[in-house]
Order: structure tokens, then sequence, then C-alpha cells
């Protein structure tokens, strides 16, 4: 009995050991940067369980697809300078062009969609005006009056010699019957789900959603934004509730071949094949102010975490304002301090979430960041309505609309896309959205926490990057 146990032991010891070795390994080696709280989890399940804490960091852990180069050469900082584009503010275009991400280009036209009908006009337009290739990508594609409406014209733009491909999210279509998806293959739409939790576990991105939304029509009109394909996003619901206020927008021009290139990659990794992301052909400056715009990706196909980044970096570099909207905010503690700071040193920052969600633990989780930031001088809304839309202005140089929540995962762990607006009209139309939200809402009233809540807030915003 003895033998057994000291046998026991030692094998439990053995599994700590390669447990740690293989965590270490894939975070250190890979330089998978994590919240230090989700890092304290996976080592204490790992010591304490490792026969089931391995398989399921092996299976949930990993946040990243690429690692960073090896060494990266840039140009002088004086040089730097000199190209990126007068529309665009230094910092902000030195910060992304050093993370490898396409320049910011004039378009042609650029159109915001803030009612839902519009919206979903704008797009089934742009499928019906497609003539050679159509992609589509989004991460709820669900089975109701809104999807199949999209379905039939994608059936239809197939069935007139259009290559339509159309990449579902592996969690998020689950409200789309197989019934359905045989329909659209039979018809000529090629489908693919990104990351299928159960059929590929192996490879680590189970957890790792793509979240991003778009249409890409002829590689020159795109369809981006907020809203997934349902029809929350879009009608009013039968019993009268409105529909959800997101934003979308449609621009013709370069940034199309810019999106064109990321579903391409992002059609490539739902079969895990890989492509290293590299900056576009450098683009002749000048040009007036004129649909200035920059396709900002953010998740596990980049080796940084791009838009937290852009976002810590704009908590430092904003002169007057910052307006945030986002339905779930739950910001980790560097960027929450970060912005407490530019408070503090008198920029003016305004937060405008739903005062219900549809999440409630991710209600739950922000409570905390909101106090902060409203004894740190911020203003905070809470609009009736449920608020779907994720906006970023930074003074009136640099407007942000697309996908990414502010909370931990759409930080750190999804495949995000946001799209930055960098001329006069743009950011002055996202400007004005932002104040009519703010008129309708109500302000955030400040209460100090009681124990259990306080407790119940802790707990909740400890796995709060899983929200």
């Amino acid at each position: 009995m003895l033998r057994v146990t000291v046998l026991s032991g030692l094998g439990h010891t053995i599994a700590v050991v390669v447990a740690l070795l293989v965590y270490t390994l894939v975070t250190r080696a890979g330089h998978q940067r994590r919240h230090p709280a989700s890092a304290i989890g996976w080592v204490l399940g790992m010591v304490t369980f490792p026969y089931l804490f391995l398989p399921l960091f092996l299976v949930f852990g990993p946040r990243k697809a690429v690692r960073p180069p090896a060494h990266a050469v840039l140009p002088p900082t004086g040089q730097r300078r000199s190209t990126v584009p007068p529309q665009v503010p230094g910092w902000a275009g030195q910060l992304l062009a050093s993370m490898e991400l396409d320049p910011a280009q004039p378009n042609a036209e650029v159109v915001f969609h803030e009612d839902g009908l519009q919206a979903l006009q704008q797009l089934l337009r742009l499928i019906e005006q497609a003539q050679r290739s159509l992609d589509v990508c989004t991460y709820v594609f669900a089975d109701d009056v809104v999807g199949r409406q999209i379905g039939t014209a994608l059936q239809q733009a197939a069935q007139r010699g259009v290559k339509v491909r159309l990449l579902l999210d592996g969690v998020g279509c689950w409200r789309l019957l197989p019934m359905r998806l045989r329909q659209l293959r039979r018809s000529g739409v090629l489908v693919r789900r990104f990351m299928v939790p159960m059929l590929q576990p192996i490879r680590g991105g189970s957890n790792l959603r793509n979240h991003r939304k778009l249409a890409v029509a002829d590689g020159v009109h795109v369809w981006s934004g907020g809203r997934n394909l349902a029809d929350e996003y879009f009608l009013p619901s039968s019993a009268g509730h409105p529909a959800w206020v997101d934003l979308s927008f449609n621009v013709q021009g370069a940034l199309a071949g810019v999106v064109a290139a990321q579903f391409e990659a992002d059609w490539r990794a739902a079969r895990g094949r890989r492509r290293p992301m590299w900056l576009s052909p450098a683009m002749a400056l000048g040009g007036g102010d004129q649909g200035w715009a920059q396709w900002l990706p953010s998740g596990p196909d980049h080796a940084d975490d791009t838009l937290h980044a852009l976002y810590l970096a704009s908590a430092f570099h904003a002169q007057t304002s910052i307006t945030l909207v986002s339905p779930y905010f739950v910001p980790d503690d560097a960027l929450l301090e970060a912005w407490c700071l530019a408070c503090r040193r008198g920029v003016q920052l305004r937060v405008v979430v739903p005062q219900c969600s549809n999440h409630r633990l991710a209600d739950w989780a922000r409570e905390r960041a909101l106090r902060a930031l409203v004894l740190a001088g911020a203003q905070v809304y809470c609009s009736p309505h449920m608020v779907h839309a994720k906006v970023v202005v930074v003074d009136d140089r640099m407007a942000l609309c697309g996908s990414a929540n502010l909370d931990g995962r759409s930080l750190f762990l999804n495949y995000e896309a946001m799209t930055a607006f960098y001329s006069a009209r743009e950011i002055a139309w996202l400007q004005h959205w932002c104040g009519q939200q703010m008129a309708e809402s109500t302000t955030y009233a400040y209460r100090a926490p009681g124990w259990w809540r306080d407790v119940g807030e802790g707990l909740v915003r400890g796995v709060a990057f899983q929200l």
C-alpha cells in the first residue's frame, strides 16, 4: 500500500512538472502575454489537477496563432514621420505602421448606416451588384427573417455566376440549421465554419472566435461594422421591441482591397493554413481630405494586441476628448488606468453603455470600471436601448467603428476588426451620432457597492476575459 502511494505521488509530481513545462513553453516561447488572474488560474489548476487542466489548456489556453518576427527593422523616427499622411495623427500612424498594419488610404465614398433597415438594404444591394466575387464573414448567421433573406440573396448571386464564399464562426453560427447550410452549398455558395470546437480541439483554437463582420464585392465595395446577420440587428421584434442600436458602413475604394485580403487570410485560417500579414505596397501621399480610412484587424493572427495598444496610446496622446461606445465594457487594469489618467489631466472622457445589455454577467463585471471612471471625472451614460455599436472617437482627429467590444475577449482573444476614419466628415458624423446617444441616455449614478456586491463583482470580473 505504501509503495502504491509513493508511486502515485511521484506520478502526480511528474504530471505537474510536465503540465507547467508545457504551459511555460506555450506562453513564453510563443510570446503569449495574458492577464495575471488568468495565468494564476491556469498554474493553480495544473498544480492541483494536471490531468484535467493540461488538456483544457491545450484546447482553450493558446491565444495567438502567430509569433512576433525575429527582428523588425524600422526606418529612423524622422523618416517614419514623413511617411504618415497629414490626415493621420502622427503618433497613431507610426504606432500602427510598427505593427505591420496596412496604411490609411483615401476612398471614393463612405456611408454610415444607423438605421437597421437601411443597413440591410445596403447589404442586399452590395450582394445584388456583385459581378465576379462576393465574400461574406459574420459571427452570427441566424435562421430568421434576415438570415433567410440574406441567404436567398447569396444563392441568387451564386446562380448567376458570382463566386460566393461565406465564412461563419464555428460557435456563433449555432442558430443556423444544417438544412440551411446544405441549401446554400447546393446552390453553389462555398461555406466554411471557422474553428468548430469539437472538430479540431487539438489545434488550440477552440476559444478563439472570429468576431469580424464584413462583406466584400469584387474587391471594390465593402460593407462592415458591428451588425451580425440576425433580426435583432436590423428589424423590430414581433413583440414591438426596436432593433438594437448599432452601426455599419459602406466604403467604396482602396479599403475594400485590404478587407478582401483579410477575408482571404481568414478563409485559409479556417482550414488551418496561415499566411503572414504583410504591409501593402507604399502609397502616394496627398490627395486631400476625402474618405481617409484604415483597416485595423486585431486578434490571434497578429503578434501584437493591436487595438489594445492603440487605445492605450490614444489615452496618453488625446488632447481634448475621448468618446467610447460599447455594449460590454470590461477593460483590463492597464487600459482602465490609462483612461483614468487621461481624465485627471483634463481630457473629457465620455462613455456610453446600455442600461441593461443582453449579457447580465458582463453588466456585473463592468461596474468597477464605471465607478473608477466616474471618480476620475469621466461622464458615463446609460442608454435605455440595447446599444450594440462599437465606437471610439479621439479628439477630432480619429474615429473608429467596427466589431470589437471594450472587453478582454475582444481585445485579447477574438479575431476582430475596427476601421479608423481620419477625414473630418466621417469623424463629425460619428461624433454627432454619439451625441445623439448621450442625449437619449441617463447619467450613470455612482453607488458604493455593499460587501456581497463587491465580492460578486470580483468573482465575475475574474472570468471577465471569457465574457
